[in-house]
């Protein structure tokens, strides 16, 4: 009965925090200036948005589609496949890596050849092999976008090319590309300068440079990222960079010129150069909590660091919430659950973050000197106090 009881708690602790908490979006960059309709720099760790603009209004995205595509093919665990390319994916039109018809390559090579010279021909070649169809990976698509909480979001085909279905908005790519970069060969894809794939007309091999000037020359702190471009959707620009530990993502949608680089760059030194990361909950025991049956059991499991200037250090505030001790527990302290509560943590008076409060069972209380004179009279007269 216990351990049914047990498992309901820790059961509704984590089913309250399994909510996603937005960071708040407080912007001081107002240094940053940009021409791009739509733009946004975010913390790549926390989500934290430290400049935007127009950033949830739903634009045409162009190419930069193929990050949704690339996470998916990704994650199919299909990488080490032979896709047999179809006649209808060497018909895509606009930008193409040149397949053939009936070609027969790696669906890795694929995705190379989508990221880093933005083939619609592999988009498609990719969409049917792990979709089944084209229309079977776009709802796969829109399934991941609805997962992973892009709300202005809705995908009509696998690379970009103009649909008036088919739109997102620079916050929502963002957070596609903070998902996307938590894998890891996600990553080594995206920050690929070069890539050789196998070529069936010819024993040389296909040499592909990513078409992303900030990696491959622009910007030497640049870890990948993606390009776009339309007539209707103009240049999209998705890209990563990291600097002492910190990792960023900036997106800029309707840029009317080549400037989104020197935007990129623009947005990504203010925050290098304003922003670090602070401890804001330390990991290991939390001292601040004394209700005697916790105190020196409650822990924190990881520490919680935030990416904030100098003016920023007292806007935080930190509160612990606990399951309301039962009477059992004092006697027998095994019943106590493992998860005992939850710290919120407040910036701006705003939930940016929640996480587990643990008890430590392997942390035994020094006795009281009540509690040992106790044990000593019980031992001396064989009574029970």
């Amino acid at each position: 009965m216990w351990v049914r009881c047990r498992r309901f708690l820790i059961l509704v602790i984590f089913i309250t925090m399994i909510v996603n908490v937005t960071p708040p979006i407080h912007t001081y960059a107002n240094e940053i200036n940009v021409s791009s309709y739509s733009a946004i720099v975010m913390d790549q760790k926390t989500g934290r948005v430290f400049f935007e603009k127009n950033a949830h209004e739903k634009r045409k995205i162009a190419s930069i589609t193929k990050i949704m595509t690339a996470i998916l093919a990704i994650e199919s665990n299909k990488m080490g496949e032979t896709v047999t390319v179809s006649k209808k994916a060497t018909r895509a039109e606009g930008s193409s890596v040149y397949l053939k018809p009936g070609e027969k390559i790696k669906l890795r090579d694929l995705v190379y050849g989508l990221m880093l010279r933005s083939g619609n021909d592999a988009a498609v070649a990719i969409a049917e092999h792990v979709g089944g169809s084209v229309d079977g990976f776009v709802f796969m698509m829109n399934e991941k976008a609805a997962q992973i909480g892009m709300e202005n979001t809705h995908f009509a085909n696998p690379h970009g090319l103009e649909d008036q279905d088919h739109y997102s908005s620079a916050y929502d790519m963002a957070i596609l590309t903070k998902y996307a970069m938590e894998n890891e060969e996600f990553r080594k894809i995206s920050g690929t300068k070069v890539h050789y794939a196998p070529n069936p007309d010819s024993e040389w091999k296909r040499k592909w440079t990513n078409k992303n000037r900030l990696l491959t020359e622009l910007y030497k702190y640049s870890t990948g990222g993606k390009t776009g471009y339309t007539k209707k959707a103009h240049r999209t620009l998705v890209s990563t960079a990291s600097k002492n530990g910190m990792d960023l993502i900036a997106v800029t949608l309707n840029t009317p010129s080549q400037t989104d680089w020197t935007e990129h760059i623009q947005m990504f030194e203010y925050v290098f150069d304003h922003y670090d990361y602070q401890v804001i909950v330390p990991d290991g025991t939390i001292d601040k909590i004394t209700k005697k049956i916790y105190k020196k059991h409650a822990y924190i499991a990881h520490e919680y660091v935030y990416p904030i200037n100098e003016d920023e250090k007292e806007s935080f505030h930190v509160h612990y919430r606990l399951i309301k001790p039962k009477k059992e527990w004092k006697k027998n302290t095994d019943k106590i659950p493992e998860v005992i509560g939850k710290t919120e943590i407040y910036f701006h008076d705003e939930l940016i973050h929640t996480m587990p409060i643990y008890y430590d069972h392997e942390n035994k209380q020094e006795p009281s000197f009540f509690d040992s004179f106790k044990q000593l009279f019980s031992s001396v007269v064989g009574a029970k106090l």
